[in-house]
């Protein structure tokens, strides 16, 4: 065992140290982050990465460019890569701080690097990262919490059918492990919220906490004829009023006198932001979020095969424009309402239908060998809901297969659309997970027994639909010459020597 943990720490150092100079070293690095299945570097000077030398590192099975520059390694090896690429760039700062890089970017860096910058700062898609940025640190505690709500759905309805009694004293004990998160998830989202807009974190924790403070009952004021209630608003509020918050926050350091500014500018910013939070956004986010339930609910049980095929079909294209971050907060607030989220169950089908495709793709391209290996290695994490490594490694290379993969993936979010419009419903306790890795997290109205059911019964849907779109129109005949052509000597050789010829001689053309 520590033999083997060696080798794949020595190979995942082995990876850093070969992708660090290829991204321009460590003076070319800002930042180093990681996600479940890329690396995410902030770079300096774009014209310093070596990307063809990067796509041909045999560890490296894609890359991704947005406001950082993103290698795609796949789950598991990304986290540990990240650590040692992370220390050696803090060795080689350390190692040249006395020469450190002064000098400006050539005209070109310089125009690269602001082209760059102009691509992925749009207004849209910079409030759309900065959503993200605020949720996505607490999906581990969403998918630990789920998994465990998960566990205690299926013990509770053991314990009933058995009349386990020793068991149904123990389940309180998961059920207040489970929930207790949720119970302040708002708390958490003023926090991150707070820091991604400038301002203390703490601050926005606390004026986030208003809103799930059981006393805001006793507070005599009403909007859109509503009281206020615990939780009123939810991660919605949460959200705005923590922004509000560091918002004032900052405006008030510029006028506060030093002296007394740490007394004068957070009592500041909370007193503020609570009023307004108490008096209008509990209210405001209250009569969104409902909306948010209310029009899920219609879209599903009134229209659920239109909807399932639309938003699993289009998820893809979503991902690769950063666009699906706005679900995000949409899937949190549906998670908060009922449980769970009806919506990811069926955009996961975005990635049944690129686990198809790619089968498709393996059977089509029988002589690309380096395709084939892709393959071979993205598909467990593709089946375990990981779909970077065979959407850049595979299908949008290729181009049509990952047109023919949205299509599988629509088929897919029909049926499971289909099933919930006939009352069959399924959601996930937490986001995140998708394929095979969203079993443990999925629940519905029937019940865990149900709602696996019908979210095997989607992929099973999207696995066929793209592999059958794919291996019958995923390709033409320009693109199967292109890319699975037979190497020269198996292809000529057998034919020569049948006619009696040399090996190597080309065969005679036949006459028609």
């Amino acid at each position: 065992m520590d033999n083997a943990g060696n080798t794949d720490k020595d190979k995942h150092q082995r990876t850093a140290a070969d992708l660090l100079p290829l991204v321009g070293g460590a003076a070319n690095i800002t930042s180093v982050a990681n996600c479940i299945s890329r690396l995410r570097l902030g770079i300096a000077d774009r014209s310093l990465v070596r990307d063809a030398d990067i796509r041909a590192h045999g560890a490296v099975l894609g890359v991704v460019e947005d406001d950082t520059y993103q290698i795609v390694l796949g789950p598991g090896a990304v986290t540990k890569v990240a650590a040692a690429f992370g220390r050696l760039v803090e060795e080689g700062r350390a190692a040249s701080a006395g020469a450190a890089r002064t000098g400006a970017l050539t005209g070109e860096a310089a125009r690269l690097k602001a082209e760059q910058k102009r691509r992925n700062s749009t207004p849209g898609k910079l409030l759309l990262r900065r959503i993200a940025n605020i949720f996505v640190p607490l999906i581990p505690a969403l998918i630990a919490c789920g998994i465990i709500a998960g566990i205690t759905g299926v013990l509770t309805n053991v314990a009933a059918g058995y009349g386990l009694t020793g068991l149904a004293g123990f389940l309180p004990l998961l059920s207040a492990i489970s929930a207790g998160f949720m119970s302040l998830i708002a708390v958490f989202v003023g926090v991150n919220a707070a820091k991604e807009f400038g301002g203390t974190p703490i601050v926005g924790g606390a004026v986030a906490a208003i809103i799930v403070y059981p006393g805001v009952t006793e507070v005599p004021f009403t909007l859109f004829g509503q009281e206020l209630a615990p939780n009123q608003g939810g991660v919605l509020g949460a959200m705005g009023a923590a922004i509000l918050a560091a918002y004032l926050e900052r405006w008030a350091t510029r006028w506060a006198p030093e002296s007394i500014a740490m007394l004068i500018v957070p009592t500041f910013a909370v007193l503020v932001a609570g009023l307004v939070t108490l008096l209008v956004l509990m209210s405001v986010a209250g009569f969104v979020a409902q909306g948010v339930g209310v029009a899920a609910d219609w879209l599903l049980g009134s229209a659920g095969v239109f909807a399932g095929f639309v938003l699993a079909g289009l998820f893809l294209p979503l991902v690769m424009l950063g666009l699906h971050q706005a679900l995000i907060p949409i899937h949190t607030t549906l998670i908060e309402q009922s449980g769970y989220t009806m919506l990811l169950p069926i955009l996961a089908m975005a990635g049944a239908g690129q686990v198809g495709a790619a089968l498709a793709v393996y059977l089509r391209l029988k002589h690309n060998a380096a395709m084939r290996k892709t393959i071979r290695s993205a598909l467990p994490a593709g089946l375990l809901g990981v779909g970077e490594p065979l959407i850049y490694g595979v299908s949008l290379p290729l181009g049509r297969p990952f047109i023919t993969a949205c299509v599988g993936g629509a088929f897919g979010g029909a049926v499971v659309g289909l099933l919930t419009q006939l009352g069959y419903t399924t959601g996930s306790t937490a986001i995140g997970p998708s394929g095979w890795a969203l079993f443990p997290l999925t629940n519905g109205e029937q019940g865990i027994g149900f709602a696996v059911a019908v979210y095997a019964a989607g992929l099973l849907s999207g696995y066929i639909a793209g592999f059958v779109a794919t291996y019958y129109f995923g390709f033409s005949a320009a693109m199967l010459a292109e890319h699975n052509a037979p190497p020269a000597d198996a292809e000529n050789e057998p034919e020569a020597a049948a006619a009696g010829a040399a090996p190597g001689t080309p065969p005679a053309t036949a006459a028609p």
